[in-house]
């Protein structure tokens, strides 16, 4: 296939630690869909963590970083949609009124979640992957409401062969992760993360997709403390799959 575009990949931090393999699909599927495919090795973290924990300061020189990292890349793609949200609606204010402003605007507007690139910049919704069974999606907030994701992840899993999908109750609710959200607020992380596995169980599903490794953690311990039959896939892993 012929090469399309030069990309640069961005692996959040618990990507990197603890779901590698994620990464490695994504890189897959971007080079059969015509992208050549580079990392970064200096790459660190977006500054998310100590920004919503309220280190502004200690964000930004990590921020300023990602900035520096970056700086050459046509287009940054990573498998998290609340990284990607982060860079796009927070650097430029975390920059305001500063030299970097200009260019954490521009970072930002090439910064893509990877089935929002897939779909919107390569126009590519069909990669030949196969898997059997019904699945259910999940909108993390960051992918719906701060990267505006709804329709790209679904026209991707609707392509899948051998995959059912099929939409739960409350699809749009919180999954009850959000970070530091589900430790300072552990009962109510833990009942939201009930009231979304329940509807995902009654869909009959087997499989539980979203953009975001984040929520289907958060997802995964619960659903293993239960014992239920379901288990969460990443949409990246998804499409790596069968090919």
């Amino acid at each position: 296939m012929e090469r399309l575009m030069n990309v640069q990949i961005f692996i959040p931090c618990f990507v990197d630690q603890l779901f590698p393999q994620t990464a490695f699909n994504m890189v897959k599927v971007l080079e059969k869909a015509g992208c050549t495919v580079s990392y970064n090795p200096n790459q660190t973290c977006c500054g998310q963590p100590a920004f919503n924990a309220g280190f502004w300061n200690e964000s930004k020189a990590v921020c300023s970083k990602f900035l520096q990292d970056f700086q050459d890349a046509e287009y940054i793609v990573a498998p998290s949609a609340s990284c990607v949200g982060f860079v796009r609606n927070y650097y430029h204010t975390l920059f305001d009124n500063s030299s970097s402003h200009n260019r954490s605007i521009k970072l930002g507007e090439k910064t893509f979640e990877f089935s929002e690139f897939m779909v919107k910049v390569l126009g590519v919704d069909n990669v030949g992957a196969v898997l059997e069974g019904k699945a259910t999606y999940h909108d993390s907030c960051a992918g719906l409401r701060e990267c505006k994701i709804k329709e790209e992840p679904r026209r991707l899993l609707s392509k899948v062969k051998g995959l059912e999908l099929a939409e739960m109750e409350d699809v749009e609710t919180c999954c009850g992760f959000g970070g530091s959200f589900a430790v300072k607020f552990e009962s109510i992380s833990i009942a939201m993360a009930d009231q979304k596995v329940t509807h995902a169980l009654e869909t009959g599903a087997k499989y539980l997709i979203s953009t975001d490794l984040s929520c289907l953690m958060h997802l995964d311990g619960y659903i293993k403390n239960k014992g239920y039959n379901l288990q969460t896939l990443h949409i990246a892993d998804v499409l790596a799959n069968g090919w």
